[in-house]
């Protein structure tokens, strides 16, 4: 730990899934949002064991992983606290956490087996049952095991929904809407994952709630709704300006607070930390979960910043509320 009154921050960005381009938009950003007058921020690159700190002056220094350091300018530079800012493995599925554990230095996330757990589509969905929140039904299939299309789709009706059961930005989802359709989009699934998760469609309004939660202080920001231009809230609508984001939602007050509370009770039930937003379906007033974002997307598009915007509070007052939570945990 460095004796400053200023602390040393680490950004962890990158990672090994399809992600990492979005992953370095969301820590470029968040560089932008710390309080530098409490903070210093170093983005750290991690791709696969070659974990690279990105200095403006003396450019890529390697980090050295036994304690987590780098040497600049001859002298040893240590962390006070990790921002994780990895979306998919290894920063939001736990392994990255391990890591951090062993070596001692705090992180802005979940726990190990928070992480784990959260990120698995399969394991969560069995974690957020007590909650007594509505769940689309699914079917669960791994790679090598035997299937068939036809009785897939007799049990959940179509169209369905294909997905990894660990991965995110949409990447390998596709909504399938005839048989002859379903065993591409599970090849398209498991070149992203091991696991895939086949669910009902459920016709509804997309809702999303983001959840901030420190010692000091719980945030249940307001409820955005998500209106794609395309079939579903895929890359392009997430990425690439195919959707419309609404914050606060319209919808009525009594809703917004069945969403919010729900939320803050999905983030305890799952053990979270720091920032989490929880996506969910909303069809006749029934609340259907769909996952748990654990590292969720911050930059410019992102929905997060907005909802903490509509809020009527900075992300930069954010981030100091999380590095400070994790530095006192």
């Amino acid at each position: 730990m460095s004796t400053n009154t200023i602390k040393s921050i680490a950004i962890l960005a990158g990672g090994n899934s399809s992600e990492e381009g979005i992953s370095l938009k969301s820590a470029a950003q968040i560089a932008t949002w710390i309080d530098t007058a409490k903070y210093t921020p170093f983005t750290i690159l991690v791709k696969g064991v070659s974990w690279t700190l990105k200095h403006p002056q003396l450019g890529d220094i390697p980090v050295d992983k036994n304690d987590f350091s780098v040497t600049l300018n001859g002298e040893k530079q240590t962390f006070d606290c990790a921002l994780i800012a990895i979306h998919g493995t290894p920063g939001e599925n736990g392994i990255l956490q391990a890591y951090l554990e062993l070596v001692g230095v705090p992180y802005t996330t979940g726990g190990v087996l928070s992480s784990a757990a959260t990120f698995n589509k399969v394991l969560c969905k069995q974690m957020v049952q007590e909650t007594q929140v509505n769940l689309a039904k699914a079917v669960f299939i791994k790679k090598g095991q035997p299937y068939n299309v036809e009785t897939i789709a007799a049990k959940l009706g179509l169209p369905l929904f294909v997905k990894p059961a660990e991965s995110g930005s949409s990447y390998g989802i596709s909504k399938v809407k005839k048989v002859e359709d379903l065993e591409v989009a599970i090849q398209s699934a498991f070149a992203e994952d091991r696991q895939v998760i086949i669910e009902e469609f459920i016709g509804g309004r997309e809702l999303t709630c983001g959840v901030i939660k420190t010692k000091q202080q719980e945030i249940v920001l307001p409820v955005t709704e998500i209106i794609t231009k395309n079939e579903f809230f895929d890359y392009e609508a997430k990425y690439l300006n195919q959707s419309e984001e609404i914050t606060p939602a319209h919808i009525s007050p009594e809703l917004t607070k069945r969403i919010q509370h729900l939320s803050s009770v999905i983030y305890n039930t799952l053990d979270c930390n720091g920032i989490a937003r929880v996506d969910y379906i909303v069809r006749d007033n029934d609340i259907y979960f769909l996952e748990i974002n654990t590292v969720p997307g911050m930059s410019h598009a992102s929905i997060v910043p907005q909802q903490v915007a509509a809020h009527g509070i900075t992300m930069t007052e954010v981030w100091s509320m999380v590095l400070e939570d994790a530095m006192g945990r």
